[in-house]
């Protein structure tokens, strides 16, 4: 089998997008341009990956890791200089090599293996990744013999009446073969009105060899978007949202409004899940089949158990067991992990707490650092103090406790199994299996003294 490489050009500053932080590094759908890309040309099988970087180089490379190797390419003297700085790396290896923009986060997996092997087949030198554009101006058009081989490539300025109604315009994506590439790049000058080195220059000088250049059509024009400032950046997260949100539903997902609801790239969902309006769910979460999702729900890097129902809440780094109830208004903090069956609430805020087997909060309660064993009833205003200040503390309410309403229970402070702990309490010291706790001053009735307060007031009018 023919060995593969790639390398990613990922050293332009991208000053059109006005911003501090590095093109390729702003995120479409949750992930930087350039992690799309390196893992979507991976897929390919690739022996090895080089991302030229320049400016912001630090911070590529804490994105991608190990998983490239890295050139950097101090001035930007153009695309055919950059590949250039790769030859120290691949330039006596055998194989095709993918050369791709860190900008173009849409081309897909398919889409990449379909090229090398159309290349590969084909036996070409080079092949360019070109697609049908509806208005193709500014774009270098392909121009194609009888033979369907690439001709030459022509700039906008440069192409007569006739070259001009073109729509197959070159997408900037190449695959070469190896050796043939770093050769040629060595006849590639950059005398031009730029003074840069430009890689198209490598398809003309192979062609003056009589090389076999290929182009292979790829099947949406969209897949090819180069992100350069931030409408181009807002168009590409809306294709990869309607890609991802169309990919779910073919598997089985129900998706009430897919232009308003947000799944990253990441996301696995079951199927006859439903997710409904105004829902974003990221990061590596996973969504099991029957969940009921939103409507106006987060989620964030959480497993969300079959048949649980989460309606107008956020949860973050969690785990939901089956057939859970939450909201609305809930918010699931992280390290929250919460058991099947259990009930949380509206306005209740649950943090680095377990939650046991068929356990309810049902409203307006906060449950932090807490350990909540099955079948406990956690009523209304309760609060788990668990802060002093200075350090974080455990409650334990075990098996079968009931919490009265308007409780407090200072932390560190166990409720012992099948105990009642009266509504209105502050619990400072354990509570026994079985024993009812009431902590909460002795009440006084006054009879009559409630007119005299308002004889009082009404004298001083």
């Amino acid at each position: 089998m023919t060995k593969r490489y790639a390398i990613i050009l990922a050293a332009g500053q991208g000053t059109r997008m006005k911003s501090k932080l590095y093109k390729v590094l702003h995120p479409v759908l949750g992930k930087p341009m350039v992690q799309h890309v390196l893992e979507h040309v991976k897929a390919v099988g690739l022996e090895e990956i080089v991302t030229v970087v320049g400016y912001g180089s630090d911070k590529v490379k804490e994105q991608l890791g190990e998983t490239s190797e890295y050139v950097l390419q101090e001035e930007q003297l153009g695309t055919g200089h950059a590949v250039m700085q790769a030859e120290e790396l691949l330039q006596d290896k055998k194989g095709t090599t993918i050369v791709v923009c860190g900008d173009t986060p849409l081309i897909s997996e398919e889409t990449f293996h379909k090229l090398v092997e159309f290349h590969e087949k084909e036996g070409s030198k080079a092949t360019i990744l070109t697609a049908k554009a509806e208005k193709p101006y500014g774009y270098g058009r392909v121009i194609r013999n009888a033979n369907h081989e690439v001709e030459r490539i022509v700039e906008q300025k440069d192409a007569s009446p006739e070259e001009l109604l073109v729509d197959e315009i070159n997408t900037g994506t190449y695959c070469f073969d190896n050796e043939v590439l770093f050769e040629a790049l060595r006849s590639v000058t950059n005398e031009n009105a730029q003074g840069e080195y430009y890689l198209t220059d490598v398809i003309e000088i192979l062609k003056k060899k009589s090389e076999k250049v290929m182009a292979f059509l790829c099947p949406d024009f969209d897949e090819t978007l180069g992100v350069n400032d931030r409408l181009a950046l807002a168009q590409a997260e809306k294709l990869m949202k309607r890609r991802i949100n169309e990919m779910h539903m073919r598997n089985g997902v129900t998706i009430i409004d897919p232009d308003n609801t947000y799944i990253e790239t990441d996301v696995v969902i079951e199927s006859d899940v439903v997710i409904y309006p105004g829902t974003m769910i990221s990061g590596p979460s996973i969504i099991r089949e029957n969940a009921i999702i939103g409507p106006n729900s987060e989620i964030v890097n959480c497993e969300v158990g079959k048949d649980t129902v989460i309606k107008q809440s956020v949860a973050t780094d969690s785990k939901i067991g089956e057939r859970v109830k939450i909201g609305p208004f809930a918010h699931i903090r992280p390290d929250a992990v919460i058991a099947d069956e259990v009930k949380i609430g509206n306005f209740v805020e649950i943090k680095k707490s377990e939650l046991g087997v068929g356990s309810k909060v049902s409203h307006l309660s906060y449950i932090g650092d807490a350990q909540v064993g099955s079948n406990v009833n956690i009523g209304c205003g309760t609060i788990t103090v668990n802060y002093d200040g200075k350090n974080k503390h455990l409650t334990t309410i075990e098996d079968d406790a009931f919490i009265g309403c308007n409780s407090n229970l200072i932390a560190p402070v166990t409720i012992g199994k099948g105990s009642y702990v009266a509504a209105g309490s502050t619990i400072t010291k354990d509570v026994p299996a079985d024993a009812l706790s009431v902590a909460r001053a002795r009440q006084a009735n006054k009879e009559g003294y409630a007119t005299r307060i308002k004889n009082r007031l009404k004298d001083k009018n």
